[in-house]
């Protein structure tokens, strides 16, 4: 199973590494990002266990972060499937970028090269993702990398005691391959 991939010219998608804790602890010190991570990543130490936790989900086939990074190997984001379910071959889809990657099509195009990884790689027929209906730049990311909108999920999440309905997407391993937009 391949641990790095090219995503498109100038981005490229690779395992995570202990190497990487100042780029998770400045990406998650961003306002918001603390929604990412089951538990706040706000110290160096927190950022070398978001990393530990990554590799040993990887080592057991749970779950498969990848670092998106551009050529000089600079951090500028996430895309991970799991929990990975063999059984029923589905998997759930996240995603985040840095500041700086933000508008640049990098998650779209870091989520189309997950999805056909873990449609070859992984053996899965089902991608699923979910996104909160305010917010319209992740649903562009969904729907740019060929997931399909399957229905709203009322009141799924909960952030500082208001509930928010969220939106799934799916991509089978049978849908057409999206056509990349521009960056």
């Amino acid at each position: 199973m391949r641990d790095h991939l090219d995503a498109a010219p100038g981005l490229r998608l690779r395992r995570w590494s202990a190497a990487d804790a100042p780029a998770v602890l400045t990406a998650f010190a961003e306002p918001l990002m603390d929604r990412q991570s089951g538990e706040p990543v706000s110290s160096p130490a927190a950022a070398r266990r978001w990393l530990t936790a990554a590799a040993g989900q990887w080592d057991s086939g749970t779950r498969f972060a990848f670092a998106v990074v551009d050529d000089a190997d600079t951090v500028l984001g996430n895309v991970a499937v799991g929990p990975v379910d063999r059984r029923h071959g589905t998997g759930w889809v996240s995603y985040w970028t840095t500041a700086a990657a933000r508008g640049r099509g990098v998650a779209s195009r870091a989520c189309r090269a997950l999805a056909r990884w873990a449609f070859d790689d992984v053996g899965l027929f089902r991608l699923e993702l979910g996104h909160r209906v305010d917010n319209p730049a992740s649903c562009r990311v969904a729907t740019a990398a060929g997931f399909a909108v399957e229905g709203l999920q009322r009141d799924k999440l909960e952030y500082d005691g208001v509930r928010h309905d969220v939106e799934l997407h799916a991509r089978l391993a049978t849908d057409p391959e999206p056509m990349p937009r521009r960056p």
